[in-house]
């Protein structure tokens, strides 16, 4: 079991320490979803937007963000994505 310590910064933010992004595969513009669990621990997720995402990856360039991602998107389906994944 790999365990590292981190300092919380003044404005609530960490890095993920590059040992666990690349046991987990963690990628730059992941959606990272994060839930209490009973004993106080945090779980981390990473989050699909779609279902059919496979066939898509192919179409996208590279550098493809999730900022462009919704900005692809109608307002009202940037709501329900957004509503979604805080509801993960």
């Amino acid at each position: 079991m790999l365990r590292l310590f981190r300092v919380l910064g003044k404005r609530g933010r960490i890095t993920i320490p590059y040992e666990i992004r690349q046991r987990i595969g963690f990628k730059y513009n992941d959606v990272l979803s994060f839930t209490q669990q009973d004993d106080g621990s945090v779980l981390v997720r990473r989050e699909k937007l779609c279902d059919n995402c496979q066939y898509l990856e192919e179409e996208f360039e590279e550098n493809y963000t999730l900022e462009d991602f919704l900005d692809s998107l109608s307002e009202e389906e940037q709501r329900d994505a957004l509503l979604h994944l805080s509801l993960l």
